[in-house]
């Protein structure tokens, strides 16, 4: 993931524990130590400290009374609601962009979905994810709610550590992006309604492999 600009050490360091717990450095149930993060951070603890309570906050770690603090480990049940959302928001957001659609904004799209192709056609897995949830944000974006902008990076950014595992089966990688060109071809052509069709299929079946992978660790 990107780093972002931030003007504070505590600001820093929930961005650098955020952007680790996303890319699989610290591990599910992966007990989170202030001590050593202020060590490995150079940092005092008390912005550890408020960078966990952040990321509880975002559902992204879990503070056990008494015992500290963990990266939260997900279940199946909880990937199916989160996805669940996703659909829900995504569909509201291609209802908006097809009511006030412009050049502009399809050729944002459609640019996001150049480096999609490119990645796919390097078989670049991470290029791939990086462009797939470029796009994805676009849409949002393009809604122009500010505040599901806000309510969906907390949404999208739990399964963002598990995004790799949905995208392993080379024929889901295939079919994964002929659905990307489908959904914005559709949206852009003003056909809301199997744009919503095609893009609730794409991320139910992501959510299948991730659940998938999540039941098969478990066992």
């Amino acid at each position: 993931m990107k780093s972002r600009v931030v003007s504070t050490i505590r600001g820093q360091v929930y961005e650098l524990l955020k952007e680790g717990i996303c890319a699989g450095e610290y591990q599910p149930g992966q007990w989170l130590l202030e001590g050593e993060l202020a060590e490995q951070f150079s940092v005092s603890r008390s912005p550890v400290r408020e960078a966990l309570r952040r990321l509880a906050a975002d559902g992204l770690v879990v503070e056990v009374p008494n015992k500290g603090v963990f990266v939260r480990e997900f279940t199946p049940k909880d990937i199916e609601e989160i996805f669940d959302l996703r659909v829900m928001m995504e569909s509201y957001a291609i209802d908006k962009i097809t009511e006030h659609l412009t050049e502009e904004m399809a050729s944002q799209l459609y640019g996001c979905l150049e480096e999609l192709k490119s990645a796919w056609n390097l078989r670049n897995l991470p290029a791939y994810i990086e462009a797939d949830t470029q796009l994805h944000d676009l849409i949002i974006a393009f809604s122009g709610n500010s505040f599901l902008v806000i309510a969906y990076e907390r949404v999208h950014i739990m399964i963002q550590q598990f995004r790799s595992f949905s995208l392993l089966d080379q024929k889901r990688f295939d079919e994964s992006m002929e659905e990307h060109q489908s959904i914005v071809d559709n949206i852009v052509q003003r056909r809301p309604e199997e744009a919503k069709r095609i893009n609730s299929q794409h991320l139910r079946l992501a959510m299948e492999q991730i659940k998938k992978y999540l039941s098969e660790k478990a066992q």
